[in-house]
């Protein structure tokens, strides 16, 4: 092992960065309530993670320090830890796409903060692993960053609904480079697509039948702000990747997915519900003789809190690859982590294959 410390780089200081930030070092400072990471990753703990960079645009968060950007509005994640200070300062990149939405509108942009040279910042940190959590349809702005921390000597954790572990260009140079990625779109810990997921399965292992499903998600973060901005064609921003990311994640692997009526959406944009995501799922199918059954379902959940966990085992499982000098695309961890992999399968065939690369009995 090179050593035991995982220098972190974050691009896009939102709610999921400020759980992370606050869960690894709450965690850091009280072991004892170390909860929601896998265990069986034990080369590496939470006290080797170190927050090194953030990269961001908003005018409030540039030129602070990550333990303070991860407060600042529109940010609402729940305060469950305050960090002391990082010496992580949080940097402005180049303004992409990331604001082509609704967000513009809560999103403070100062045209006089110059933006940085990310690859220079991220090699001359000697970044490990960089987490890019931009708002969904930055698609422009995810790829810029996954090629430039690539040439900055970074492996890639993308938590977003755009092509990086399917770019044929970034993979290649992944490869090249001995740099690994793991993505596309991080799967949470305990959401509604991998509960829709699992129960959606259970129907054809219980041999029924399901007809068809619908999800609604809402909420009050910035992301739905975002998802939730009308495109020039009339549709959502929620169309650019995230519909068919959790689409896919639920029904890939039913042997009906082809006919199976699904739907699923994101309603709503309630400020008043900070980070708090709640979701609605229906599955009718049919079971012994045709006879129909249905399955409603509601839940909430903290959602920065949701995809911190999962980013956390990310990170940890990034630098063993890269202790390994595995480069490309980590197929065990994308298939276990994200909802969009390279890669559909079901979730124990995938934590088992994540389990073998960890004890180092399969390369990716």
């Amino acid at each position: 092992m090179a050593n035991n410390i995982i220098n972190v780089a974050i691009v896009g200081v939102g709610d999921v960065a400020s759980a992370l930030v606050q869960g690894v070092e709450n965690y850091k400072k009280n072991p004892e309530k170390t909860i929601g990471i896998l265990p069986e990753i034990t080369q590496y703990s939470i006290d080797d993670i170190t927050f090194v960079l953030g990269i961001d645009v908003n005018s409030n968060k540039v030129g602070k320090d990550l333990s303070e950007a991860i407060f600042e509005p529109p940010n609402c994640n729940m305060i469950l830890f305050e960090p002391e200070f990082l010496n992580a300062p949080v940097l402005k990149g180049p303004v992409m796409d990331g604001l082509d939405s609704n967000i513009k509108n809560i999103i403070p942009v100062d045209e006089s903060q110059e933006p940085v040279n990310i690859t220079n910042e991220i090699k001359s940190r000697k970044i490990d692993v960089t987490v890019i959590l931009l708002p969904t349809g930055s698609h422009k702005a995810v790829k810029f960053y996954a090629k430039s921390a690539l040439d900055a000597g970074s492996c890639i954790v993308n938590g977003m609904p755009t092509h990086v572990v399917k770019d044929p260009e970034i993979v290649d140079k992944a490869e090249k480079l001995n740099l690994s990625l793991i993505g596309d779109d991080v799967k949470s810990q305990i959401g509604a697509t991998i509960i829709h997921r699992v129960l959606a399965n259970l129907f054809p292992m219980r041999g029924a039948i399901l007809d068809k499903t619908i999800q609604l998600d809402w909420g009050g973060s910035s992301d739905f702000c975002n998802l939730l901005t009308p495109m020039p064609n009339g549709s959502l921003r929620y169309e650019e990747g995230k519909r068919q990311s959790k689409t896919e994640a639920v029904i890939s692997n039913l042997q009906n997915k082809n006919t199976v009526d699904c739907q699923i959406s994101a309603v709503d944009y309630i400020p008043f519900l900070k980070n708090q995501k709640e979701a609605y799922m229906r599955l009718e199918g049919q079971i012994f003789g045709g006879a129909p059954v249905r399955v409603d379902i509601t839940m909430f959940v903290e959602d920065g809190n949701n995809s911190a966990g999962i980013i956390t085992d990310c990170i940890r499982v990034s630098k063993i690859a890269k202790d390994r000098n595995i480069g490309g695309v980590l197929n065990s961890a994308c298939s276990f982590f994200a909802k969009h992999p390279t890669e559909q399968l079901e979730d124990y065939i995938a934590k088992k294959r994540l389990l073998e690369f960890l004890e180092n009995k399969r390369e990716r």
